[in-house]
């Protein structure tokens, strides 16, 4: 019998991981209130750790918080947890202290809608097979773009950063998904709704192929800052079959020889307290259930 099939869903592309969102927040007392103890994430110990700035650990992600002028992703993320039921809880119990903000949260059929105290929006998810083996961590983040725009999106993903974008219905709308790993992707999906001009928030995503991606954009002037410690940043997305732009994030693009790739990043156990302590429960495995007796 002649195997046929072509297994394209086992490509995972130049882009090898979405590394971090970075979005300004001006309070890092609330910050930590809301990631910290709300979410139930990890403060990284090592890097950042002063009152101007901080990296929150999430599995093999982050999200870096610098003080600023609050910044609001132009649709959400989506974030992998061990358990749902103790998340409620938790924005429960921070919900007084941000009261005045626009914190909130909804339990929805098969995720958890939580809002930050500055408008950005998250999908909270339980672990289940499309995430892979992950429970915890940030397996995509879905961006809303013009009508039109997503062919031409998924077009500059493939031919310029050399990683595979399909096109599909998502909610209702064409969107472009694009792979950054072998369990996250970025969506770009229609909307016929007002979009907020770009405010600056990036991402961090790590390619096999730098020279590749970096020579396409640095030859039509598109390279925002050029190579210095193995990255570059651009953030216009064109279709490059027209030149035409068609969505502004800026992409921190890394070489596989960053100081910071595959960096070991420790993440807590949240649901271990003093009162219920368990001796060598501390550390939460982001990935499978090695070690993970949750019971």
């Amino acid at each position: 019998m002649n195997e046929t099939r072509n297994y394209i869903e086992e490509d995972v592309g130049n882009i090898v991981a979405l590394e971090h969102l970075n979005v300004r927040i001006p309070d890092q007392a609330k910050a930590t209130l809301f990631y910290v103890v709300g979410m139930g994430l990890t403060r990284d110990p090592y890097l950042t750790v002063g009152v101007d700035n901080m990296w929150i650990n999430l599995g093999e992600q982050q999200f870096h918080l610098p003080t600023g002028e609050p910044q609001v992703v132009p649709g959400h993320i989506g974030v992998v947890l061990p358990d749902l039921e103790p998340l409620e809880v938790r924005l429960k119990a921070i919900s007084d202290r941000l009261k005045d903000t626009r914190f909130a949260w909804t339990p929805e059929k098969d995720y958890v809608a939580v809002t930050c105290p500055w408008g950005n929006r998250f999908h909270c998810y339980a672990p289940q097979a499309r995430f892979g083996d992950m429970i915890l961590g940030m397996p995509y983040v879905e961006f809303w773009v013009r009508p039109g725009s997503a062919a031409g999106i998924a077009r500059f993903y493939e031919e310029v950063m050399g990683t595979p974008a399909t096109l599909g219905d998502e909610s209702g709308k064409e969107a472009a998904r694009v792979a950054t790993g072998s369990n996250q992707w970025l969506l770009f999906r229609e909307v016929d709704k007002e979009i907020p001009a770009y405010d600056g928030h990036h991402i961090a995503v790590y390619v096999a192929n730098f020279s590749g991606s970096y020579g396409f954009l640095k030859h039509r002037d598109l390279v925002t800052e050029h190579v210095r410690n193995h990255q570059f940043r651009f953030k216009d997305i064109v279709d490059p079959k027209t030149g035409q732009r068609l969505f502004e994030l800026e992409h921190e693009v890394r070489s596989l020889r960053h100081p910071l790739y595959h960096r070991s990043l420790i993440n807590r156990e949240p649901s271990q307290t003093q009162r219920n302590y368990r001796r060598g429960r501390d550390a939460l495995i982001p990935f499978g259930t090695q070690g993970q007796d949750r019971s």
